[in-house]
């Protein structure tokens, strides 16, 4: 019942039949003026919960209508949305070729920056990965970032 009324529903509706399952069930039972209540039939039950979920989605359409939920946002479906960016992939091989020059320069250092970086490890993970001290890896990584920097500004200087 709850997933045909929200079949019937705007499209984006975040409320999930489940979770307007249970919200309706907490209304029907767990209300204090509810709880000496009991149904006639089976039909009536159902006539009060349908009533019930009717309430929650009108709540929640009028809460997500409000300023202060986005109300007046527009909502968009990700799986519309471009969120590829071109030139991601060119800074990326940038990055890339930089640090390859930079592993020429010294390698733990490259390594460091390939740790942190595209591995997502923090400071105390990469110095235990590459067996070094946390100093030793945070000096490491100041260095990296700032020779990178200044090689990917004289690459974009170049026109690389």
């Amino acid at each position: 019942m709850a997933a045909q009324r929200l079949a019937a529903e705007k499209p984006g509706q975040t409320l999930q039949a489940t979770a307007l399952v249970h919200e309706a069930y907490l209304r029907l039972v767990g209300s204090s003026d509810q709880r000496g209540s009991t149904w006639n039939s089976r039909g009536h039950f159902f006539a009060a919960a349908a009533e019930a979920m009717r309430r929650i989605l009108i709540d929640n359409a009028r809460q997500k209508a409000r300023p202060k939920h986005g109300g007046d946002r527009r909502r968009f479906d990700f799986d519309e949305l471009d969120l590829a960016d071109e030139s991601a992939a060119d800074d990326v091989l940038a990055l890339d070729e930089s640090l390859e020059k930079l592993a020429t320069v010294d390698q733990t250092i490259a390594d460091v920056v390939k740790l942190r970086y595209f591995a997502g490890l923090t400071i105390q993970e990469t110095a235990a990965n590459l067996d070094i001290s946390v100093r030793t890896a945070n000096r490491h990584w100041a260095y990296a970032k700032a020779w990178l920097f200044r090689e990917l500004e004289e690459g974009e200087e170049f026109g690389i």
